[in-house]
């Protein structure tokens, strides 16, 4: 029934007496129904019953997203200084032989903030966070843009977190990289504020941050490098302790990169100046001073490979996670080819004493699936001499070894086949500011040389030429395909880049060799085969076609193709043909008994500050290195590699490929042979006219031209050699035995006792 509403009759009433009168009410009169809201307003009323459902529904999602999302499991800052529980992570060789115990020792030494050293202080909010007495606990501005600044115009990696950012993020949360962890770390760090003072801040980070290995903590640091207590540590101990938190593993001096180490200490030294807490003198000293480290006591095999893979670890899980999250790695490497490695470059390096030689190296890998069976860094990682420093991911010039490289982009591109001759004479190439003159190792020049002579005997001019042809830009492009990814800017280098110029690191090396062995296939480095969590939980497992194959075959290599069969199949023909380098090295170590299908390079660099021996087979390819950590030069004896490098080379090959089964280059379709000149390269008029030899060639290379030495040329009659391009005098026209390169003639039956330098335009 509608509601109603009551119509009443009003009467209006004069009292006695009175001059006004009021308004009476009557009884009602009758009832009419009332009238109903307008549209409007209902739609309004709808609309706020809406708006309130809306809000409270808001509201309750984004409180249990809020729950869900940051606060549930939500640390207190109260828990601070609560020891936490952490598992021993353990890596094994391949086989199975436990290689090294990852673990946090629970013997942390807390140390007050008045015991530790200023400089301690100082160097540490100097390189992590500048503002750290201003800010309360984020400082989104300065901590960014710092961090923008320094990886931009120093290239040196830098995280925005503060250093109570940091302290939470250590202490109380977990490694990984999300929104949420971001969010739960910044209201900590706000809270911590709220809740302690800086220097109570400072102090606490300090005795709770990783230093590297099993050293948490400022003092538990002081010890295991120094041996000494925080107290007694000097500015330059301290620059380099206040680095480490940052990258731990990567900044050890027991680390891969121990060299990294220093150049760490450099950046808190600098920015200790640019605040203002050190004068530039005092970091010109803190610099200079030798730091003298503890020696490493853990229990450890192969330390070079397992501080590589924990590195390699640590970049994909995270230190915290590393180094107590109960990890456990299988490796790719082959521990009794290790141990026998390891004991053949200590011996060698030994009996080169006298050759001022102190330091050796060696990497060996599979080609096919990139696996690294064995790497030894150093002579010995506990000796002070040459430490932990690891030769094997340093950067070093590769003198001649990087020629195959070069003469593989020409071959590739249909620039020269290996019956192109190349005039070995003394020749200069303009550059700037003087003219570019190399010499080869053995101070003589040897006339017309085919491109297998010149890259088997390791002759310089020719391979010059080879770049001059190729161009510095084409050889920096090309080696990046082949992994050899640190030659980067071309105006960096010039033509010497084929005798080693640029520094490449031997794991890049081996890499760019094992695409001759891989038949122009690129296979990258493996160290880790699988990584299982502390329940058993597969992470990553590295599986590969040819993981159990004695011999791969090229189409069942999977991988980038950098270069086609055929070229691979000619480089690796050649560095195995001993009949090709036999006129530089006659019988030497390059030579493997019983295998005479390993191909081989050695690598001298001018300044004798390096020396290489890289050589392999399909089934396996080991880079060795002899020199010194400093860079010092050897005795100039060492000259070619055989004496250096190629006997540990040598020995650790023979090692592998004993009883095994040999195994030759497979020829491609796409390679066919033919007989040509020795001198010319060029067809033989007929069978026996010029004592031809066999030679290999890409098919639609091979030559064409039958040869014909007999020319007829203008001769100096003054000197009877070829005359100047521009000379008109005294000259006459002869018949000469004629050869040429790509730059010029070569008078075969002229005199050349003295002959001038050539300068090529």
């Amino acid at each position: 029934m509608p509601k109603t509403r009551k119509l009443t009759k009003r009467k209006r009433i004069r009292k006695p007496g009175t001059k006004t009168s009021k308004i009476s009410i009557t009884k009602p009169v009758f009832l009419l129904p009332a009238p109903k809201a307008s549209w409007r307003w209902q739609f309004k009323k709808l609309l706020t019953r809406r708006r309130f459902v809306w809000t409270s529904l808001i509201i309750l999602t984004l409180a249990i997203f809020l729950y869900l999302f940051i606060f549930k499991d939500f640390p207190s800052p109260e828990t601070l200084s609560t020891s936490d529980l952490s598992q021993t992570t353990k890596i094994y060789s391949r086989n199975g032989e436990l290689l090294y115990d990852i673990f946090i020792d629970k013997n942390r030494t807390l140390v007050p903030i008045s015991q530790i050293p200023k400089y301690v202080q100082e160097a540490t909010i100097a390189i992590e966070d500048k503002d750290f007495y201003k800010h309360r606990g984020i400082n989104p501005v300065g901590g960014i843009l710092r961090a923008l600044k320094e990886t931009i115009f120093r290239q040196q990696l830098q995280g925005g977190s503060t250093i109570t950012q940091q302290l939470v993020k250590t202490a109380l949360l977990n490694p990984e990289r999300t929104l949420q962890r971001k969010a739960k770390e910044i209201i900590l760090a706000l809270l911590v504020e709220l809740r302690y003072p800086k220097d109570k801040i400072l102090e606490m980070y300090l005795n709770y941050v990783p230093y590297g290995g099993t050293a948490w903590g400022i003092e538990a640091a002081s010890e295991r490098y120094f041996g000494k207590p925080v107290q007694q540590l000097s500015l330059a101990e301290s620059a380099l302790l206040a680095g480490l938190p940052a990258a731990p593993t990567l900044y050890s001096p027991y680390g891969a990169h121990p060299e990294l180490a220093q150049e760490r200490q450099q950046a808190v030294l600098r920015r200790m100046v640019e605040d203002g807490y050190i004068t530039q003198d005092q970091a010109d000293t803190a610099s200079k001073t030798e730091l003298k480290f503890s020696p490493p006591t853990t229990n450890i095999k192969a330390p070079h490979f397992v501080m590589y893979v924990k590195q390699k670890l640590v970049e994909r899980y995270g230190e915290k996670q590393v180094e107590q999250g109960g990890l456990r790695i299988t490796t790719t490497l082959d521990w009794n080819l290790q141990e026998f490695a390891e004991n053949t470059v200590a011996t060698e390096v030994a009996k080169l004493a006298d050759l001022n030689v102190t330091n050796g190296a060696t990497l060996v890998t599979h080609p096919a699936t990139g696996e690294i069976l064995a790497m030894v860094g150093s002579k010995d990682y506990f000796a002070s001499e040459s430490g932990s420093f690891n030769v094997v991911t340093a950067k070093r010039q590769p003198g001649s070894a990087i020629k195959p490289i070069n003469y593989a982009i020409g071959l590739e591109n249909r620039v020269v086949t290996p019956a192109t001759v190349f005039i070995d004479q003394a020749t200069c190439f303009p550059s700037i500011p003087t003219a570019y003159c190399p010499q080869n190792y053995d101070g003589q020049f040897h006339g017309p040389v085919q491109m297998r002579f010149a890259l088997g005997s390791s002759y310089n001019i020719p391979a010059v030429k080879m770049l001059k042809l190729n161009t510095v830009e084409n050889m920096v492009a090309s080696s990046s395909a082949f992994g050899i990814t640190t030659l980067t800017d071309p105006s960096r280098y010039g033509l010497s880049l084929t005798l080693g110029g640029g520094e490449v690191p031997m794991t890049e090396m081996a890499t760019a060799f094992g695409v001759f062995a891989n038949t122009g296939i690129r296979k990258n480095l493996v160290s880790i085969l699988k990584v299982e969590d502390s329940h058993g939980k597969i992470l990553e497992e590295y599986k590969d076609t040819n993981l159990n194959q004695a011999v791969p075959q090229a189409l069942l290599i999977n991988g980038q193709r950098v270069i086609s069969t055929e070229t691979a199949f000619l480089i690796s023909h050649i560095l195995l043909d001993q009949n090709a380098r036999s006129a530089a090295f006659g019988t030497s170590f390059l030579q493997v008994a019983g295998h005479p299908a390993v191909s081989v390079k050695t690598g001298t660099t001018d300044d004798k500050r390096d020396n290489w021996t890289i050589g392999f087979t399909p089934e396996i390819l080991v880079a060795t290195w002899v020199g010194n950590n400093d860079n010092s030069p050897m005795h100039p004896y060492l000259t070619s590699g055989v004496t250096g490098a190629a006997p540990i080379w040598n020995k650790i090959i023979s090692f592998y490929l004993k009883d095994k089964k040999e195994s030759w280059p497979k020829q491609p379709e796409g390679i066919i042979g033919t007989q040509v000149c020795p001198i010319s390269g060029l067809l033989p008029q007929d069978d026996n006219a010029c004592g031809p030899r066999y030679e290999y060639f890409i098919k639609g290379t091979q030559p064409t031209e039958k040869e014909n030495l007999k020319q007829s040329v203008i001769i100096d009659n003054a000197t009877q050699k070829l005359a100047k391009p521009d000379q008109t005098e005294n000259v006459s026209t002869v018949e000469r035995s004629i050869v040429r390169d790509a730059f010029g003639l070569y008078c075969i039956d002229c005199p050349h006792d003295n002959d001038p330098v050539q300068m090529l335009r």
